[in-house]
Protein backbone atom coordinates (compact mmCIF):
# COMPACT_ATOMS: atom_id res chain seq x y z
CA UNK A 1 0.00 0.00 0.00
CA UNK A 2 1.14 3.17 -0.28
CA UNK A 3 1.71 5.66 2.10
CA UNK A 4 -0.62 9.02 2.89
CA UNK A 5 2.41 11.10 1.88
CA UNK A 6 3.13 9.26 -0.86
CA UNK A 7 -0.02 9.59 -2.22
CA UNK A 8 -0.05 13.09 -2.06
CA UNK A 9 2.59 13.02 -5.04
CA UNK A 10 0.48 11.46 -7.52
CA UNK A 11 -2.85 14.52 -6.91
CA UNK A 12 -1.24 15.59 -10.48
CA UNK A 13 0.79 14.87 -13.42
CA UNK A 14 4.69 15.33 -12.67
CA UNK A 15 5.74 18.10 -15.20
CA UNK A 16 9.53 18.95 -16.53
CA UNK A 17 9.45 22.41 -15.76
CA UNK A 18 12.04 23.42 -18.60
CA UNK A 19 9.92 21.83 -21.54
CA UNK A 20 6.53 21.37 -19.57
CA UNK A 21 6.42 17.66 -21.03
CA UNK A 22 4.96 14.66 -18.82
CA UNK A 23 8.69 12.99 -17.90
CA UNK A 24 8.65 9.39 -19.10
CA UNK A 25 8.93 6.58 -16.88
CA UNK A 26 11.77 5.82 -14.46
CA UNK A 27 11.98 2.21 -14.56
CA UNK A 28 11.96 -0.34 -17.18
CA UNK A 29 9.43 -2.79 -15.50
CA UNK A 30 7.53 -0.01 -14.94
CA UNK A 31 6.64 0.35 -18.68
CA UNK A 32 5.10 -3.67 -18.43
CA UNK A 33 1.32 -3.94 -16.97
CA UNK A 34 -1.86 -1.80 -17.21
CA UNK A 35 -3.61 0.09 -15.37
CA UNK A 36 -7.56 1.36 -15.07
CA UNK A 37 -9.32 4.50 -14.69
CA UNK A 38 -12.71 4.99 -13.34
CA UNK A 39 -15.03 7.92 -13.47
CA UNK A 40 -18.12 7.72 -11.33
CA UNK A 41 -21.27 10.52 -12.51
CA UNK A 42 -24.62 10.65 -11.23
CA UNK A 43 -26.01 8.94 -13.97
CA UNK A 44 -23.31 6.55 -15.38
CA UNK A 45 -20.03 4.94 -14.42
CA UNK A 46 -17.18 4.37 -17.02
CA UNK A 47 -13.62 2.40 -17.02
CA UNK A 48 -10.71 2.09 -19.40
CA UNK A 49 -8.14 -0.03 -19.20
CA UNK A 50 -4.76 1.24 -20.51
CA UNK A 51 -1.33 0.21 -21.21
CA UNK A 52 1.79 2.25 -19.26
CA UNK A 53 2.24 4.33 -22.01
CA UNK A 54 -1.89 5.27 -21.79
CA UNK A 55 -3.22 4.52 -24.73
CA UNK A 56 -6.58 2.93 -23.78
CA UNK A 57 -6.88 -0.65 -24.73
CA UNK A 58 -10.85 -0.48 -24.19
CA UNK A 59 -13.61 1.07 -22.43
CA UNK A 60 -16.79 -0.42 -20.43
CA UNK A 61 -20.12 1.60 -18.90
CA UNK A 62 -22.90 1.29 -17.04
CA UNK A 63 -25.68 2.77 -15.23
CA UNK A 64 -25.66 4.44 -11.78
CA UNK A 65 -28.40 5.68 -9.23
CA UNK A 66 -28.71 8.60 -7.36
CA UNK A 67 -28.62 5.63 -4.36
CA UNK A 68 -25.88 3.39 -5.34
CA UNK A 69 -24.29 2.87 -2.14
CA UNK A 70 -20.33 2.50 -1.87
CA UNK A 71 -20.49 -1.60 -1.85
CA UNK A 72 -22.94 -1.42 -5.32
CA UNK A 73 -20.50 0.77 -6.99
CA UNK A 74 -17.40 -1.12 -6.32
CA UNK A 75 -19.09 -4.22 -7.67
CA UNK A 76 -19.69 -2.76 -10.81
CA UNK A 77 -16.23 -1.03 -11.10
CA UNK A 78 -14.72 -4.96 -10.54
CA UNK A 79 -17.43 -6.23 -13.08
CA UNK A 80 -16.14 -3.42 -15.45
CA UNK A 81 -12.42 -4.52 -14.70
CA UNK A 82 -13.05 -8.29 -15.63
CA UNK A 83 -15.07 -7.93 -18.75
CA UNK A 84 -11.98 -5.33 -20.54
CA UNK A 85 -9.00 -8.16 -19.07
CA UNK A 86 -11.19 -10.62 -20.99
CA UNK A 87 -12.01 -9.03 -23.57
CA UNK A 88 -8.35 -8.07 -23.86
CA UNK A 89 -7.10 -11.22 -23.23
CA UNK A 90 -5.44 -10.08 -19.79
CA UNK A 91 -4.55 -11.20 -16.31
CA UNK A 92 -5.42 -9.22 -13.48
CA UNK A 93 -1.80 -9.39 -12.65
CA UNK A 94 -0.77 -7.74 -14.91
CA UNK A 95 -2.52 -4.10 -13.24
CA UNK A 96 -0.40 -1.86 -11.49
CA UNK A 97 -3.33 0.92 -10.81
CA UNK A 98 -6.38 2.00 -10.67
CA UNK A 99 -7.45 5.82 -10.31
CA UNK A 100 -11.00 7.14 -9.94
CA UNK A 101 -12.80 10.05 -10.07
CA UNK A 102 -15.70 10.99 -7.53
CA UNK A 103 -18.16 13.89 -8.27
CA UNK A 104 -17.85 15.19 -4.67
CA UNK A 105 -15.81 16.82 -2.39
CA UNK A 106 -12.83 14.43 -1.69
CA UNK A 107 -9.34 14.08 0.16
CA UNK A 108 -7.17 12.85 -2.03
CA UNK A 109 -4.41 12.49 0.77
CA UNK A 110 -6.65 9.68 2.24
CA UNK A 111 -9.05 8.74 -0.41
CA UNK A 112 -11.95 9.77 1.47
CA UNK A 113 -14.98 10.69 -0.18
CA UNK A 114 -16.00 14.01 2.04
CA UNK A 115 -19.18 14.94 0.90
CA UNK A 116 -21.65 14.31 -2.89
CA UNK A 117 -24.93 15.45 -3.22
CA UNK A 118 -24.74 12.06 -5.98
CA UNK A 119 -24.66 8.53 -5.22
CA UNK A 120 -26.95 8.82 -2.34
CA UNK A 121 -25.16 11.68 -0.50
CA UNK A 122 -21.93 9.24 0.50
CA UNK A 123 -20.60 11.09 3.67
CA UNK A 124 -16.71 10.31 4.88
CA UNK A 125 -16.88 7.11 2.23
CA UNK A 126 -13.32 5.40 2.31
CA UNK A 127 -13.42 4.40 -1.32
CA UNK A 128 -9.45 4.25 -1.99
CA UNK A 129 -9.54 1.38 0.78
CA UNK A 130 -12.46 -0.10 -0.54
CA UNK A 131 -10.54 -0.05 -3.99
CA UNK A 132 -7.63 -1.37 -3.00
CA UNK A 133 -9.16 -4.14 -1.19
CA UNK A 134 -11.29 -5.17 -4.31
CA UNK A 135 -9.00 -5.55 -7.23
CA UNK A 136 -5.81 -5.40 -4.93
CA UNK A 137 -3.72 -2.53 -6.81
CA UNK A 138 -2.71 0.39 -5.11
CA UNK A 139 -5.30 3.46 -5.71
CA UNK A 140 -5.95 7.09 -5.96
CA UNK A 141 -9.61 8.75 -5.75
CA UNK A 142 -9.66 11.95 -6.84
CA UNK A 143 -12.54 14.98 -7.48
CA UNK A 144 -13.64 14.59 -10.99
CA UNK A 145 -13.59 18.25 -12.21
CA UNK A 146 -9.74 18.05 -10.67
CA UNK A 147 -9.42 14.66 -12.93
CA UNK A 148 -10.57 16.36 -16.34
CA UNK A 149 -8.25 19.30 -15.31
CA UNK A 150 -5.71 16.76 -15.22
CA UNK A 151 -6.39 15.24 -18.51
CA UNK A 152 -6.60 18.39 -20.55
CA UNK A 153 -3.68 19.47 -18.90
CA UNK A 154 -1.92 16.01 -20.06
CA UNK A 155 -3.90 15.72 -23.43
CA UNK A 156 -5.73 18.18 -24.07
CA UNK A 157 -6.62 21.91 -24.45
CA UNK A 158 -4.40 22.89 -21.69
CA UNK A 159 -1.18 20.85 -22.76
CA UNK A 160 1.60 22.22 -20.98
CA UNK A 161 0.09 25.24 -19.32
CA UNK A 162 1.05 25.84 -16.17
CA UNK A 163 -1.68 28.03 -14.78
CA UNK A 164 -5.59 27.22 -16.22
CA UNK A 165 -8.94 26.57 -14.49
CA UNK A 166 -10.92 24.16 -15.72
CA UNK A 167 -14.89 25.09 -15.62
CA UNK A 168 -17.47 22.57 -15.56
CA UNK A 169 -20.51 23.84 -16.21
CA UNK A 170 -23.57 21.41 -16.15
CA UNK A 171 -25.91 21.02 -13.59
CA UNK A 172 -23.47 22.47 -11.31
CA UNK A 173 -20.43 24.14 -11.60
CA UNK A 174 -16.95 23.54 -10.17
CA UNK A 175 -13.26 24.31 -11.18
CA UNK A 176 -10.12 22.36 -11.35
CA UNK A 177 -7.41 24.62 -11.04
CA UNK A 178 -3.77 24.62 -11.70
CA UNK A 179 -1.13 27.11 -10.16
CA UNK A 180 2.68 26.49 -11.34
CA UNK A 181 1.66 23.11 -13.42
CA UNK A 182 0.27 21.78 -9.68
CA UNK A 183 -3.63 20.77 -9.21
CA UNK A 184 -5.02 22.72 -6.33
CA UNK A 185 -7.12 21.23 -3.36
CA UNK A 186 -7.02 23.77 -0.38
CA UNK A 187 -6.80 22.85 2.78
CA UNK A 188 -10.38 21.63 3.07
CA UNK A 189 -10.41 19.81 -0.21
CA UNK A 190 -13.23 22.39 -1.53
CA UNK A 191 -10.70 24.35 -4.00
CA UNK A 192 -12.68 25.05 -6.97
CA UNK A 193 -16.24 25.22 -5.52
CA UNK A 194 -16.63 28.58 -7.94
CA UNK A 195 -21.04 27.53 -8.39
CA UNK A 196 -21.36 29.02 -4.52
CA UNK A 197 -19.42 32.34 -5.93
CA UNK A 198 -21.36 35.50 -5.54
CA UNK A 199 -21.01 38.16 -8.77
CA UNK A 200 -23.35 40.50 -9.81
CA UNK A 201 -26.93 38.99 -10.89
CA UNK A 202 -26.79 36.62 -8.72
CA UNK A 203 -28.69 35.49 -5.12
CA UNK A 204 -26.95 37.16 -2.73
CA UNK A 205 -28.54 34.99 0.14
CA UNK A 206 -26.87 31.92 1.44
CA UNK A 207 -27.74 28.28 0.09
CA UNK A 208 -29.24 25.79 2.06
CA UNK A 209 -27.84 22.51 2.49
CA UNK A 210 -28.04 20.62 -0.81
CA UNK A 211 -29.11 23.34 -2.50
CA UNK A 212 -27.29 24.97 -5.32
CA UNK A 213 -24.91 27.59 -4.87
CA UNK A 214 -25.62 30.76 -5.94
CA UNK A 215 -24.18 30.93 -9.32
CA UNK A 216 -24.85 27.84 -10.29
CA UNK A 217 -28.36 28.75 -9.42
CA UNK A 218 -28.38 31.31 -12.23
CA UNK A 219 -26.31 29.58 -14.80
CA UNK A 220 -26.34 26.15 -14.10
CA UNK A 221 -28.63 23.74 -16.52
CA UNK A 222 -31.03 24.10 -13.93
CA UNK A 223 -30.14 27.41 -13.15
CA UNK A 224 -30.75 28.62 -17.65
CA UNK A 225 -34.03 26.51 -17.57
CA UNK A 226 -35.70 28.60 -14.89
CA UNK A 227 -34.23 31.37 -16.89
CA UNK A 228 -35.81 30.58 -19.79
CA UNK A 229 -39.08 29.94 -18.03
CA UNK A 230 -39.01 33.02 -16.51
CA UNK A 231 -38.46 34.88 -19.71
CA UNK A 232 -41.71 32.86 -21.36
CA UNK A 233 -43.99 33.88 -18.69
CA UNK A 234 -46.64 36.56 -20.35
CA UNK A 235 -44.23 37.07 -23.24
CA UNK A 236 -46.40 34.66 -25.81
CA UNK A 237 -43.35 32.77 -27.02
CA UNK A 238 -44.23 30.23 -29.67
CA UNK A 239 -40.86 27.88 -28.60
CA UNK A 240 -41.80 25.21 -25.67
CA UNK A 241 -40.77 25.41 -22.05
CA UNK A 242 -39.14 22.44 -22.02
CA UNK A 243 -35.58 23.52 -23.51
CA UNK A 244 -32.48 22.49 -21.99
CA UNK A 245 -29.87 25.47 -22.37
CA UNK A 246 -28.03 24.29 -25.11
CA UNK A 247 -31.17 24.22 -26.73
CA UNK A 248 -32.15 27.67 -25.52
CA UNK A 249 -28.83 28.93 -26.77
CA UNK A 250 -29.66 27.21 -30.22
CA UNK A 251 -32.45 29.40 -30.22
CA UNK A 252 -30.74 32.53 -29.50
CA UNK A 253 -28.07 31.82 -32.32
CA UNK A 254 -31.25 31.70 -34.49
CA UNK A 255 -32.69 34.83 -33.77
CA UNK A 256 -34.99 34.65 -30.83
CA UNK A 257 -35.50 36.96 -28.75
CA UNK A 258 -36.29 35.57 -25.23
CA UNK A 259 -33.10 32.87 -25.89
CA UNK A 260 -30.76 35.75 -26.73
CA UNK A 261 -31.75 37.82 -23.23
CA UNK A 262 -31.04 34.60 -21.34
CA UNK A 263 -27.96 33.44 -23.51
CA UNK A 264 -26.95 36.86 -23.25
CA UNK A 265 -27.32 37.04 -19.29
CA UNK A 266 -25.60 33.59 -18.96
CA UNK A 267 -22.81 34.75 -20.78
CA UNK A 268 -22.59 37.88 -18.32
CA UNK A 269 -22.49 36.13 -15.27
CA UNK A 270 -19.83 33.64 -16.60
CA UNK A 271 -17.89 36.42 -17.78
CA UNK A 272 -17.85 37.99 -14.24
CA UNK A 273 -17.01 35.07 -12.20
CA UNK A 274 -14.07 33.96 -15.22
CA UNK A 275 -12.58 37.58 -14.70
CA UNK A 276 -12.82 37.35 -10.84
CA UNK A 277 -10.69 34.16 -10.62
CA UNK A 278 -8.63 35.14 -13.62
CA UNK A 279 -7.81 38.59 -10.97
CA UNK A 280 -7.11 36.47 -8.20
CA UNK A 281 -4.91 33.61 -9.94
CA UNK A 282 -4.03 35.29 -12.86
CA UNK A 283 -4.21 31.82 -14.75
CA UNK A 284 -3.48 32.26 -18.45
CA UNK A 285 -6.46 30.17 -19.87
CA UNK A 286 -9.70 28.88 -19.09
CA UNK A 287 -11.22 25.48 -20.33
CA UNK A 288 -14.67 25.08 -20.28
CA UNK A 289 -16.55 22.07 -20.27
CA UNK A 290 -19.80 19.85 -19.37
CA UNK A 291 -23.46 20.02 -21.03
CA UNK A 292 -23.28 23.65 -20.66
CA UNK A 293 -19.87 25.07 -21.04
CA UNK A 294 -18.98 22.99 -24.35
CA UNK A 295 -21.84 25.14 -26.20
CA UNK A 296 -19.52 27.36 -28.62
CA UNK A 297 -22.33 29.76 -28.87
CA UNK A 298 -21.78 30.74 -24.89
CA UNK A 299 -18.00 31.09 -25.39
CA UNK A 300 -18.37 33.58 -27.89
CA UNK A 301 -20.63 35.36 -25.95
CA UNK A 302 -18.49 35.35 -23.02
CA UNK A 303 -15.75 36.07 -24.85
CA UNK A 304 -17.58 39.30 -26.17
CA UNK A 305 -18.19 40.46 -22.17
CA UNK A 306 -14.57 40.25 -21.58
CA UNK A 307 -13.35 42.22 -24.14
CA UNK A 308 -14.85 44.90 -21.53
CA UNK A 309 -12.84 43.56 -19.29
CA UNK A 310 -9.32 43.47 -20.57
CA UNK A 311 -7.12 45.22 -17.82
CA UNK A 312 -5.08 44.63 -15.75
CA UNK A 313 -5.87 41.00 -17.54
CA UNK A 314 -7.95 39.55 -20.24
CA UNK A 315 -8.39 35.36 -19.57
CA UNK A 316 -7.99 33.51 -22.66
CA UNK A 317 -11.45 30.87 -23.30
CA UNK A 318 -11.32 27.66 -24.97
CA UNK A 319 -13.30 24.52 -24.62
CA UNK A 320 -12.70 21.25 -23.39
CA UNK A 321 -11.01 18.98 -26.43
CA UNK A 322 -11.14 16.09 -24.71
CA UNK A 323 -14.63 16.81 -24.77
CA UNK A 324 -16.70 14.24 -22.28
CA UNK A 325 -13.94 11.82 -21.77
CA UNK A 326 -11.64 14.66 -19.66
CA UNK A 327 -12.62 13.05 -16.73
CA UNK A 328 -11.32 9.45 -17.92
CA UNK A 329 -8.29 10.39 -19.30
CA UNK A 330 -7.74 12.00 -15.81
CA UNK A 331 -8.24 8.91 -14.52
CA UNK A 332 -5.68 6.74 -16.45
CA UNK A 333 -2.94 9.96 -16.08
CA UNK A 334 -3.31 9.69 -11.87
CA UNK A 335 -3.29 6.08 -12.54
CA UNK A 336 0.01 6.09 -14.38
CA UNK A 337 1.54 7.97 -11.55
CA UNK A 338 0.03 6.12 -9.17
CA UNK A 339 1.85 3.22 -10.78
CA UNK A 340 5.12 4.77 -11.14
CA UNK A 341 5.58 6.04 -7.95
CA UNK A 342 4.79 2.39 -6.48
CA UNK A 343 7.44 0.77 -8.50
CA UNK A 344 9.98 3.50 -7.38
CA UNK A 345 9.23 3.01 -3.42
CA UNK A 346 9.08 -0.62 -3.55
Amino acid sequence: MLSSALRSMTRHPHIDSTSGRRKQLGRKGNRDGHVVGVDIGGSNLRVALADMRGNVLGKWSTSTERSSSPAAVIKQICEGVTCLLQRTSLHHDSLRAVAAGVPGVTNADTGLVLATSYLGGWCDVPFRNLLESALDVPATVENDVRLAAIGEHWRGAARGVRDFAFLAIGTGIAAGIFVNGQIVHGKHWAAGEVGYMLVPGTPEAAPKRGMPGSLESVIGGEGIKLQWTSALDGNGNSLPQNLNATEIFGHAVAGNRLAKTVMGRSARILAYAIYNISLVLNCSLFVLGGGVGASSSLLQATRRVLRSYNEPVRPKLTISSLGQDAQLIGTIRLALDTAELRGLHK
